[in-house]
């Protein structure tokens, strides 16, 4: 005799808060509304998933686009660190103390960056897109990329003249390739990250120099 048969298993369903959370749908979230609205970091945040990296990245670059000397390092220096560090830790989300996810950028702002943008976000737009996920989702390759961005951080926050751009392009970069989930992108960044760290880093002895007193200074030594 033969035993029934077992019924069909219900197909999963996404996430409610899963969405296609490619560049152009994140950015959707800032096209309308009040320009003197005020986005808290923790509101822009709280629905995304695999990109929430990339758009905390891409947020906290935009102080490094302000033309005002040591304003870019201060800022976005320590916001990329914290980013960075975190996906070297392991973190599949990142963490937003309250003190800065109360805060975050102005709906103006943010339009006046992507007008400025939005040329060359346009043509890598077609680029862009999910590929060689083996650079982006074991935990190796995350670790890597965040040991990466604690160094560009690093450089972005030493008073190097004239890379505050050079820094937030490369930053920028990064940022895309989280949000697009595109390895091939992040093989790029590595290279020139890794350029970029011996070009104006350990050259220089700035580099090291810096990171061993953050080291000491993060140790309580």
């Amino acid at each position: 005799m033969k035993s029934p048969a077992d019924p069909p298993r219900p197909e999963p369903t996404p996430h409610p808060g899963y969405r296609n959370e490619g560049i152009r749908s994140v950015l959707a979230m800032f096209e309308h509304g009040d320009a003197d609205e005020h986005l808290p970091l923790q509101r822009i945040l709280q629905d995304l998933q695999q990109s929430a990296f990339g758009v905390f990245l891409f947020i906290a670059i935009l102080p490094a686009f302000i033309p005002l000397p040591g304003i870019g390092g201060a800022v976005s220096g320590p916001l990329v660190l914290l980013i960075g560090l975190q996906m070297l830790l392991g973190l599949r989300e990142p963490w937003v103390p309250d003190f800065i996810g109360r805060r975050g950028p102005r709906r103006g702002t943010m339009h006046r960056f992507l007008g400025r943008i939005n040329r060359p976000l346009q043509r890598l737009d077609r680029m862009l897109r999910p590929r060689l996920g083996m650079v982006l989702q074991p935990l190796p390759a995350r670790a890597f990329t965040g040991l990466l961005l604690v160094l560009v951080a690093v450089l972005l926050s030493l008073p190097i003249p004239f890379t505050n751009y050079l820094f937030g392009f490369q930053l920028l970069l990064f940022a895309l390739a989280l949000i697009e989930r595109d390895g091939a992108l992040m093989l790029f960044n590595w290279g020139a990250a890794l350029v970029a760290i011996a070009s104006f880093g350990v050259s220089s002895g700035h580099l090291i120099t810096y990171s061993s007193e953050l080291f000491q200074r993060l140790s309580g030594g």
